[in-house]
């Protein structure tokens, strides 16, 4: 089975290097390269769907946790453990990332 590999960065899906590095990780699997803000991701608790954007982001904490503008529901939360990044999705239904329509 292949591997999906999304590549984002802070500074945009344009950003100098970044097409490099996706064609570099081509022969590993399917690689995806989007802007991480603008996807929507839906929420288990109250059913909203919002952008990654819109919804808070706590980054004080020994990671990131995002959570839902109307309910509070923890979507997201990404930590490191070593040398992995562990990202779990407690209660969200679905991420989606790509621009909508282009199907």
């Amino acid at each position: 089975m292949a591997s999906v590999i999304l590549v984002t960065n802070d500074d945009g899906i344009h950003a100098q290097g970044l097409s490099a590095l996706a064609q570099a990780l081509e022969s590993l699997g399917e690689v995806f390269v989007d802007e991480m803000t603008s996807a929507r991701i839906a929420c288990e608790g109250c059913g909203s769907v919002e952008s990654v954007g819109a919804e808070h982001a706590y980054v004080q904490a020994p990671g990131i946790v995002l959570r839902c503008t109307h309910c509070d529901s923890a979507l997201l939360v990404m930590t490191r453990t070593g040398s992995r990044m562990r990202i779990w999705f407690p209660r969200s239904r679905w991420l989606e990332t790509g621009e909508p329509g282009n199907d």
